[in-house]
């Protein structure tokens, strides 16, 4: 079993953090598990691995948008999570947004807009958010409000096309699904925005899971969060998110994007969602690696 983490990603130190777990849990579930930091030479490594399937533990772009799912195509190596279209489509949030309007899914408004537009003039009604379009982690993520003085001014490690959307209020849910099963609902707490940070740094959010929830929100949650990982085609193991309008009962429920890579450590959501319907973190990865494929 070859563990892939790392790579040059934005998210490359909370990848490393998901693999070295993943790899320490299949040892426990009783694999062979070399760990591999994925790099410009992957092919090599993993020809000189000879591995009989790979655990993908890489997050961003290049390990979750369809690169490494390619190459592992062409390889003919079975590995973990969604292919090389499901993987695309999630990454890029435009594109997935139409997904889940197609699929009937609630979405809030949302355009592409280049970095000086954005920069010149409002393009959206205030408030709203900017965000790189094919990024995750909530990396380079801009929220303008009421009584903001004009426009952003984007850094330049922005890319020059961004997404622009729609802010939607509320608390953050986030529903896990392991292939046509939904997991438990988790609510997560922060005194600010859901940030890089609040994600990762100790402290930075707190987990309730299960979510305290009215039944027919938490039930919708499950709902949409199937049928957004049936919307795009995922394989194995995702992640909606969630803003909900607690005012507005089940009409309240916005998606934002879902997670083809979800962090995998043993306390982060995917994992504490499986947790809490009794599957173990080994049992969760051991599960994953039984369900990986390279036909898709």
């Amino acid at each position: 079993m070859a563990v892939l983490m790392g790579g040059p990603s934005a998210e490359r130190e909370v990848s490393l953090s998901s693999g070295r777990e993943c790899a320490k849990a299949l040892r426990v579930a009783g694999f062979e598990v070399i760990e591999i930091d994925a790099g410009p030479d992957l092919p090599a490594q993993l020809a000189a691995a000879k591995p009989d399937c790979v655990f993908n533990a890489l997050h961003g772009r290049w390990g979750e948008d369809g690169c490494v799912q390619g190459l592992l195509e062409w390889l003919r190596l079975p590995y973990t999570h969604s292919g090389v279209l499901a993987s695309a489509l999630a990454m890029d949030k435009t594109r997935s947004k139409a997904a889940y309007r197609a699929a009937g899914l609630p979405v809030v408004e949302s355009v592409l807009a280049t970095k000086a537009e954005v920069g010149a003039a409002h393009v959206l009604p205030v408030p709203y958010v900017v965000k790189p379009n094919n990024e995750g982690s909530s990396v380079g993520v801009y929220i303008v409000t009421e009584g903001s003085n004009g426009p952003p001014q984007l850094s330049a490690a922005m890319p020059e096309t961004v997404m622009v959307e729609t802010y939607a209020p509320g608390r953050e849910l986030t529903c896990s699904v392991m292939e046509d099963h939904a997991l438990a609902v988790t609510e997560i707490i922060t005194t600010g925005w859901y940030d890089y940070n609040a994600k990762y740094a100790e402290g930075g959010s707190r987990h309730v899971c299960p979510a305290d929830l009215p039944e027919d929100v938490f039930r919708a949650c499950q709902d949409y969060a199937v049928r957004a990982h049936k919307a795009l085609g995922c394989r194995g193991l995702s992640r909606t998110d969630f803003r909900w309008d607690d005012s507005r009962g089940v009409a309240g429920i916005v998606l934002l994007e879902t997670n083809t890579q979800p962090g995998m450590t043993p306390t982060s959501l995917a994992p504490e969602q499986a947790a809490a319907e009794g599957i173990s973190f080994p049992e969760l990865c051991r599960w994953m690696v039984e369900d990986a494929s390279c036909d898709r």
